[in-house]
């Protein structure tokens, strides 16, 4: 047994909001308020002057696992989400050999169940990530998956898509979306504005997220399928979720902690540290992913934690790959940017990053109610501290040095404690 005692709980679900303590037996949360007394054997946690919440849920990482172990694999990036305060994630299925079958799916789920926290394996949508002919949707919902995504690229064929999104509604799973058309882009990961002017860089235009999730949302509302629009960038595609929402169309959108924090001009401090994507964009387009968030348009953050190795970042702005670490400075940021800076209250960053993302994926996780799964994080929300030191294999961030609020005290797993 595990008691926490005298923390603040929050559980976003119910609005709970209370000083008291709560008690762990086994994988299951038995107990919250006043308790008295427990077995002898029972650990004590005093969580004095801190939040105890639901386990974190990430719905969008890649841990590289398989074929790029390099970068970074399952216990690496399972320690990293684990310092983070995250329970749960979901990995992406462009790994090497790509998550388009039964046989891969199961090795990879084998190797998870060993693992300190939750790790779930979505699968591709598109055999080979070729966007062209559907993986065996059926057989892979039978195998375990709970959704499924192509992301890294685009699906361009919407007759594909519109297939994906008809069997998705079948399954009743959330199809995940990296809406991104190449049209658009003439040099991939930094904004087409400004600042790409200003490196003599092509640059991406918003325009390609903007009529991919203006497709999407249609087809979406056509379909009813539930439909993620992953790491939303900007303020046209915001708009297009609003719309797509307010007409009916099961749509959820991402924004990760990135896009919310920095600009374009990130470029010009970090360099390939802050290249990514989709691109950081303008302020307006930053404050609209804020304003999303606000007011429900945006329901989830994500991290997109995408690590690469220190060689890989060195090389130029046109050659290095896209992407940050991200799930160890998730929730210092979202308590930093968002929280300390009056954009949303404490227990309007929980509902994004707990239980919202746990509805998107039929998880039972993501509640800090009695007789929910004992996954909970315990963290200072005043404790400072400076971002260093990774867990992760990867260290690509713009974050670090930065000096964050809300510090991450204990992760609790299946009730027991994951070490970060």
């Amino acid at each position: 047994m595990l008691w926490i005692r005298n923390g603040r709980i929050m559980d976003p679900e119910t609005g709970l909001d209370q000083t008291g303590d709560v008690l762990l037996d086994g994988n299951q949360i038995v107990k919250i308020g006043k308790v008295e007394d427990a077995a002898d054997d029972c650990q004590i946690i005093d969580a004095s002057g801190q939040i105890v919440a639901p386990g974190l849920i990430d719905v969008h990482v890649h841990f590289r696992d398989p074929g790029f172990t390099y970068k970074e694999d399952l216990t690496t990036g399972a320690a990293a989400a684990a310092a983070g305060g995250f329970t749960t994630v979901v990995c992406m299925a462009n790994t090497k050999p790509v998550v388009d079958s039964v046989e891969i799916y199961e090795e990879i789920a084998e190797r998870c169940k060993k693992l300190p926290i939750r790790v779930l394996q979505a699968a591709a949508v598109s055999k080979g990530f070729q966007g062209k002919e559907l993986v065996d949707m059926d057989a892979l919902y039978k195998a375990g998956v709970k959704g499924f995504t192509d992301d890294g690229l685009p699906l361009m064929d919407e007759n594909v898509v519109r297939k994906a999104m008809e069997k998705a509604k079948e399954l009743d799973v959330p199809i995940s979306l990296h809406e991104e058309d190449p049209a658009y882009i003439k040099q991939p990961g930094v904004n087409q504005g400004k600042v790409s002017k200003q490196l003599g860089y092509g640059g991406a235009s918003y325009m390609a997220e903007a009529v991919m999730v203006k497709r999407d949302c249609q087809l979406a509302l056509e379909t009813g399928a539930s439909v993620d629009i992953q790491h939303i960038s900007s303020a046209q595609a915001v708009e297009y979720v609003k719309e797509a929402k307010e007409k009916g169309a099961h749509v959820t959108a991402e924004a990760s902690p990135h896009h919310f924090t920095l600009t374009e001009e990130a470029v010009l401090k970090y360099g390939t540290l802050a290249r990514m994507n989709p691109p950081l964009r303008t302020e307006e387009d930053r404050m609209r992913i804020i304003k999303g968030l606000q007011e429900g348009t945006i329901e989830v953050i994500a991290t997109d934690h995408a690590p690469h190795s220190k060689e890989e970042k060195e090389k130029s702005l046109a050659e290095a790959p896209s992407g940050i670490t991200g799930l160890e400075t998730a929730l210092g940021l979202g308590i930093t940017e968002l929280v300390g800076k009056g954009y949303l209250s404490m227990m309007e960053l929980l509902e994004k990053m707990t239980v919202n993302p746990a509805k998107l994926y039929h998880l039972p996780q993501g509640r800090l109610q009695e007789g929910c799964p004992a996954d909970l994080v315990i963290f200072d929300p005043e404790e400072e501290w400076i971002v260093k030191d990774y867990k992760s294999k990867a260290s690509n961030s713009p974050f670090t040095g930065w000096k964050l609020r809300g510090k991450v005290k204990y992760t609790i797993c299946d009730g027991k404690i994951a070490d970060g």
